[in-house]
């Protein structure tokens, strides 16, 4: 199994109702995911809404996550940015912070070209030689799609060891799977698609559901990996709703809504981003109630 396992959750930031971040609570719900099926935690990736916290706060965040789950499952910095400087300074902090790894984003807004996205992660991987790599391909978000040949190239970095793949693009998994060693993980980065990726040779999924049914999706996971691929089908076939709700509006609007719901007191999400509507509650209520998760797992 690869370093990372088969459920990475890209864990929500909690905030309180000053707006601030909750770091009492990002203690308790990162204990509470590693209880129910999670590897890995990523901290500080676009579910942590990462554009509007500050670089203090990630670092402070990277810390707390760490000591709440030491010796229990990894944590994984999100320390990428469209400045190849700034992205090296914090992939390099977070490196002195003795964390597990780092996930690196598709610079965002700038669209550079296949060969600047190359120099780009190879330039961070270089400047932290001892610290893991994930590439982060969301071209639906940066506006920018990393090539199948281009984490072909970046796979022959000792440093780089995997890919989240959030495309929605099967035979793009499909040609990174045929052009890069056994040894390079790659991760579903939609839910809905991890079983599919799967199947393609994915490793597993840096999730949002994980935050209510990490459990499941370990059982999914494992069966496939077993064999039993009609009780893999199944899992996800129950869960699909729930994928879909989470992504009713912006991530991580829906999640938070449904941590909530639960009883966590995550906050709302800062701006730009704009608080859950009644519909979306509404929707999640019958969601989760379906599956009974209106209490945490």
């Amino acid at each position: 199994m690869t370093i990372f396992g088969r459920v990475m959750t890209a864990m929500i930031t909690p905030f309180d109702t000053e707006g601030h971040v909750n770091y009492a609570v990002a203690e308790a719900l990162a204990a509470h995911l590693v209880a129910h099926g999670t590897d890995t935690l990523v901290v500080c990736g676009t579910t942590g809404e990462s554009p509007t916290l500050t670089w203090d706060e990630e670092y402070q965040l990277f810390q707390v996550v760490k000591q709440a789950v030491v010796g229990k499952a990894k944590v994984v910095a999100g320390t990428g940015s469209n400045s190849t400087t700034e992205a090296i300074a914090a992939t390099q902090k977070a490196d002195k912070l003795e964390l597990d790894g780092s996930l690196q984003v598709v610079p965002y807004y700038n669209k550079p070209p296949q060969e600047g996205l190359y120099q780009h992660f190879r330039a961070i991987a270089e400047a932290s030689p001892d610290l893991p790599l994930i590439l982060y391909n969301v071209p639906g978000r940066t506006g920018q799609n990393l090539s199948a040949e281009t984490v072909s190239r970046l796979a022959e970095i000792p440093n780089i060891v995997a890919v989240k793949e959030a495309s929605g693009n099967l035979d793009q998994v499909s040609q990174i799977r045929r052009s890069t060693p056994s040894g390079f993980s790659i991760y579903s980065g939609d839910d809905s698609l991890t079983l599919p990726m799967l199947a393609v040779g994915a490793e597993g999924v840096i999730s949002v559901a994980s935050h209510l049914v990490g459990d499941a999706l370990q059982q999914m996971i494992q069966a496939f990996e077993q064999g039993q691929v009609q009780i893999a089908a199944q899992i996800h076939l129950q869960l699909f709703p729930l994928f879909k709700a989470l992504f009713y509006s912006t991530n991580p609007i829906p999640v938070k809504a449904a941590l909530r719901i639960q009883g966590w007191e995550v906050g709302l999400t800062r701006l730009p981003l704009a608080e859950s509507s009644s519909t979306l509650e509404q929707v999640l209520q019958t969601v989760m109630a379906d599956l009974d998760l209106l209490k945490p797992e």
